[in-house]
């Protein structure tokens, strides 16, 4: 089979086209045939060595070994099964859950051993992939590139907005909301659970369709009396924000949020560390909260909110499997709005 293999740190050029033996499904594994994966911050990182490197660079002790196949949102159909896994599941379309764990259910992201597809294992830039079949599960659009773009970014996002819990009519800000993760944070605190929301982005261009997401106001982090503007359009300090910037926006997300307000961080693209006097988080009583990924119970409630339509695949653009370097270094311009797809040439 044809695969896009990350062979070692750096840029672009360590993505190779391989042609690899088709995998077989363990006892409790379904093989999948790939149909779309959606590109992550996560893989590029890895790749860049942003993690760490050698045994800091995934998400287990021992770090990522290479070559490794990367890719973590996938839909496609199974096409074979373990000797364990029910024969029935043969020709199912499936989206895939992006990691494996020990943990109880709903610690599954903490646990110490969590395991994630694309970084332990291989991954879906690739024409097949395998995966334990009670980490797959149906897909909840009839389109497989729609339904590609929810498993990590939306699993994210669902769980940022679960875990501040947004009440309904509360304000929440969400930075980097043209990106995958911040456009679906827009959508879910937005038509799920009923917040307003103010949308930061870079270029304005794009605010009609971002309001088309839930957004009550798009502002410009461009701009030089950003924290005013906020205030301003909320007539007053926020309840909450959700943030995959970093250091860019910090300063601004504490000067906006009310006394007794939440902060809740997954990303960091606009600077990893950065300054803080905590004399702001104790007098303003402020919470912050670090998140990534979720649970199998929110991943499922975020399946069933996509097939009920309420939260909307936003797709800006696919290529084809051998043109995964392209792909990646597209995904990091600015300026899109939504996911970044590869599709293998042969569907």
């Amino acid at each position: 089979m044809k695969a896009v293999q990350v062979t070692g740190y750096g840029d672009v050029e360590m993505l190779e086209t391989v042609d690899i033996p088709i995998p077989d499904p363990k006892e409790n594994e379904v093989l999948v045939k790939v149909k779309a994966c959606a590109i992550n911050n996560t893989e590029i990182w890895m790749r860049e060595g942003a993690y760490g490197k050698d045994s800091k660079s995934g998400w287990k002790p021992e770090g990522v070994q290479f070559p490794r196949t990367p890719g973590s949102d996938i839909t496609g159909t199974i096409v074979n099964v373990g000797d364990k896994v029910e024969e029935s599941m043969v020709g199912k379309d499936v989206v895939l859950f992006p990691f494996t764990s020990s943990g109880e259910e709903g610690t599954e992201h903490i646990s110490a051993d969590m395991s994630f597809i694309g970084s332990e294992y291989d991954g879906g830039y690739a024409e097949y992939v395998v995966w334990p079949a009670d980490l797959c599960y149906d897909m909840p659009l009839p389109s497989y590139s729609e339904s590609a773009v929810f498993s990590v970014s939306g699993l994210t996002a669902w769980h940022m907005v679960n875990q501040i819990q947004i009440q309904p009519g509360e304000t929440v800000m969400v930075t980097g909301a043209n990106g995958g993760v911040g456009s679906l944070n827009i959508q879910i605190a937005s038509k799920v659970f009923g917040a307003k929301v103010i949308a930061i982005v870079g270029d304005l261009s794009g605010e009609e369709r971002i309001k088309e997401l839930g957004a009550n106001h798009v502002l410009s982090y461009k701009s030089d009396n950003l924290s005013e503007e906020i205030l301003k359009v909320n007539g007053g300090p926020i309840d909450s924000v959700l943030d995959v910037v970093g250091d860019a926006l910090f300063s601004t997300s504490l000067h906006v949020l009310k006394n007794g307000g939440k902060f809740c961080i997954s990303g960091s693209a606009g600077g990893q560390k950065t300054n803080l006097d905590f004399r702001t988080l104790y007098l303003k009583h402020i919470t912050m909260y670090g998140s990534v990924l979720g649970t199998r119970e929110e991943f499922k409630d975020m399946l069933q909110a996509i097939a009920e339509g309420k939260i909307k695949p936003v797709i800006e653009k696919t290529f084809p499997l051998d043109k995964a370097r392209e792909a990646q270094t597209y995904f990091k311009e600015k300026g899109k709005l939504g996911k970044i797809l590869l599709l293998p040439e042969e569907q």
